[in-house]
């Protein structure tokens, strides 16, 4: 530690001396420590509530002037797609539609013409998922799209009424048919529509409805809706034998 220097003072009297050697400055008072605070921890960003589960199943009903047809869309394979079909059904856009080609071998198809044979608006096209793992197979429900154009897909599908494997196969678009769902009541309703009398339409081809079957409305089912179509599925179980 540094040694004060020493001071040295001339000319004092005895009385000032008398004061007593240079007093050392009063140290400051010290003020009581406060007792430590507890840190508070640091603020955490606001957390977003989870978000609802999304249905991986969704179902929709086609009232027609045939019979109703039940749909189970899945939108754990194909969200994008179910996405745009639903967005059309809210809307009310299939209302007053037409499965305006029919090919009896082949697939009903719908969604895009009025009863006055106008074609409907639509939205732009959806992202083709024809690589989900779902199948063309007899039952199934498809996106219509243009050739050549595999993103083309708006509001037009179609049922397929045999397995048709073919559509499952990479088209010379790069792509193939994308398919979002399936027929889960009123497969009679699509054979009724299938077996329809047709003629050549504008192309040629021998598709068009002599009279065509009208989409009513179509709207998704209610959790009750749902609960009965999965009862009426269900098997019913046999009763046991009576000894």
């Amino acid at each position: 530690m540094r040694t004060p220097t020493r001071l040295l003072i001339a000319g004092f009297t005895l009385a000032s001396i008398s004061l007593g050697a240079f007093a050392q400055p009063a140290k400051p008072t010290e003020k009581p420590k406060e007792p430590a605070q507890p840190a508070q921890p640091a603020k955490q960003p606001d957390e977003k509530p989870p978000a609802p589960a999304v249905e991986a199943l969704v179902y929709v009903t086609f009232k027609t002037s045939a019979g109703d047809i039940v749909l189970e869309l899945n939108q754990e394979k194909a969200p994008l797609t179910v996405k745009n079909f639903l967005s059309y059904v809210d809307k009310g856009h299939y209302n007053g539609t037409v499965f305006h080609r029919v090919i009896a071998n082949f697939m009903i198809q719908g969604g895009g013409f009025g009863t006055d044979g106008k074609q409907k608006p639509t939205d732009p096209g959806v992202k083709n998922e024809w690589q989900n793992g779902l199948k063309n197979v007899r039952g199934s429900i498809s996106m219509a799209r243009i050739g050549g154009q595999p993103d083309s897909g708006t509001s037009q599908f179609f049922i397929n009424v045999e397995n048709n494997a073919n559509l499952d196969q990479k088209q010379s678009d790069g792509a193939a048919y994308a398919v979002f769902g399936r027929v889960v009541d009123g497969m009679d309703t699509v054979e009724a529509i299938r077996r329809a009398k047709v003629g050549p339409d504008a192309r040629g081809e021998m598709s068009k409805p002599a009279s065509p079957v009208e989409v009513k409305e179509a709207k998704r089912l209610t959790p009750d809706e749902i609960s009965k179509l999965r009862e009426k599925l269900s098997p019913s179980t046999p009763a046991p034998d009576k000894k």
